[in-house]
């Protein structure tokens, strides 16, 4: 009986060690070619910040809130696929930021809020 036991353990030991040792890349695909394709492009961020006085920028730019909708809006014309990353300050009026939000959200933009980790 002893025996037996060692040898479905030796059995078990050995498929789980042959089943780590494989990996789902081991599968090899050979992908069909094709002469019109394009790569990807890389999506365009743009930086939005706003500041505990009210005052918005974009990507470095002062704007008020029309200006801040043009430029969106404008951007968003180059590429769909854009994401607009939205600074706020923590002592910024919420308003402000659910404008900013709004805006992006009208446009069918991507939307991330940048934070900071706490200590």
């Amino acid at each position: 009986m002893s025996s037996m036991t060692d040898l479905v353990f030796l059995l078990l030991l050995f498929f789980v060690m042959a089943s780590t040792m494989s990996s789902p890349n081991d599968i090899k695909i050979k992908l069909p070619q094709s002469t019109t394709s394009t790569p990807p492009t890389k999506p365009i961020v743009a930086d939005v910040a706003i500041y505990a006085d009210g005052t918005y920028t974009l990507d470095g730019d002062s704007l008020d809130i029309d200006g801040l909708n043009a430029r969106l809006a404008q951007i968003y014309q180059q590429d769909t696929t854009m994401y607009v990353r939205v600074r706020a300050d923590e002592n910024a009026q919420h308003g402000n930021v659910v404008r900013v939000l709004d805006i992006a959200n009208q446009h069918k933009m991507n939307i991330v809020i940048a934070t900071e980790k706490s200590n």
